[in-house]
């Protein structure tokens, strides 16, 4: 699966990373000894444009059956493995699973690999952001065996959810203390002291989620 984005403090955008993938790749199945046995039919005489009669079949041998066999299996996990990704992301999907393929000794071409782009924007609002990043986290596990970069996009975005959070948490914090600041008296100098490095970080996470003060 593939994240695209805009950056931010947290590692996916630290990176300047606009995007990310979650991503389904296997090894090739090996049909190195899987060689087809060729049968004439009736009409071995005659030949087709490419060169082989055209009453020409190729038969499969066991180990080339056993293959496809393996291969179509492959095509149905990587297949399901990616239709998960994109039924959780939620609209976030930016296109269409991409495939990697691998042509069986029947001649046909079957998925061993795959990959979804998902976008990783931050939302308008604190709270856009951590539902964004939620269905994030919940695309990239949605399948029933993550890959190592799956689970890696949704450490992102736990991470991503996490630190919005600590930021709208220090802007209520900041606000609740701006709505009790005027109770406490101008003299008492120690407390306003005490109360100043709050201010600082509250200040901050104001700039970070460009929240008018």
């Amino acid at each position: 699966m593939t994240v695209s984005g805009s950056s931010s403090a947290y590692s996916v955008a630290s990176s300047g990373q606009t995007g990310l993938a979650l991503v389904h790749a296997l090894d090739k199945v090996d049909t190195t000894s899987a060689k087809g046995v060729r049968a004439t039919g009736s009409d071995s005489g005659s030949t087709n444009g490419s060169g082989k009669s055209a009453g020409e079949t190729v038969q499969l041998s066991d180990e080339a059956k056993a293959a496809v066999r393996s291969l179509q299996a492959r095509d149905r996990q990587v297949r399901a493995h990616e239709q998960a990704h994109l039924a959780a992301s939620g609209g976030l999907a930016t296109s269409g699973a991409s495939y990697t393929y691998q042509k069986g000794p029947d001649g046909v071409s079957y998925a061993i690999g795959g990959e979804v782009s998902i976008d990783v924007s931050e939302g308008n609002t604190p709270q856009d952001t951590i539902v964004r990043a939620i269905t994030i986290r919940s695309a990239a596990l949605a399948p029933a065996d993550p890959s190592g970069p799956d689970r890696a996009i949704a450490a992102q975005a736990s991470q991503m959810a996490g630190y919005t959070e600590g930021l709208r948490f220090s802007c209520e914090t900041r606000h609740a203390y701006e709505n009790t600041r005027s109770l406490v008296s101008i003299r008492d100098q120690g407390h306003r002291n005490r109360l100043a490095p709050l201010v600082r970080r509250a200040s901050y996470c104001l700039d970070q989620l460009k929240i008018p003060r």
